[in-house]
């Protein structure tokens, strides 16, 4: 009953959709594509952020994490702004004058200058020696 001749949409009386079944395919390779894009995109602050070895690299990913569990997108947004800026790195010359401030707390008076004014009092006046200085003596 039908004709001989059917336009490509239309299934053939076999009853393979060729057309269906090829969409179904572009379909499910449309959502896995997308899926993966915006995967990528999310996750591109904490990316940004590891690779230029930021300070704050852990913030970033935990306001990623936050943003897609909560998806409110400011979280990102903020992820985003932090992996672009460069902190300052206050730890560093916090530690230099830490390190300098425990060398003079060990340090004793008669170590500091070894030009000593006339008149002055002796060395051992000002506190005892640690038994390691003694040692040698």
């Amino acid at each position: 009953m039908a004709p001989h001749h059917l336009p490509f949409y239309l299934a053939p009386g076999s009853g393979v959709d060729t057309l269906m079944v090829v969409m179904g395919i572009f379909l499910i390779g449309t959502m896995l594509w997308v899926g993966t894009l915006y995967w990528k995109l999310h996750s591109l602050p904490e990316r940004m952020a590891h690779k230029s070895q930021k300070l704050q690299f852990e913030f970033v990913a935990v306001l990623g994490l936050i943003s897609l569990f909560t998806h409110m997108h400011i979280f990102w947004v903020a992820g985003l702004l932090l992996a672009l800026i460069d902190l300052p790195d206050f730890g560093t010359p916090l530690r230099s004058i830490a390190g300098s401030v425990e060398k003079i707390a060990d340090a004793t008076p008669g170590e500091q200058s070894e030009v000593v004014a006339p008149g002055s009092p002796p060395a051992e006046q000002f506190g005892p020696v640690k038994e390691k200085e003694r040692s040698h003596v």
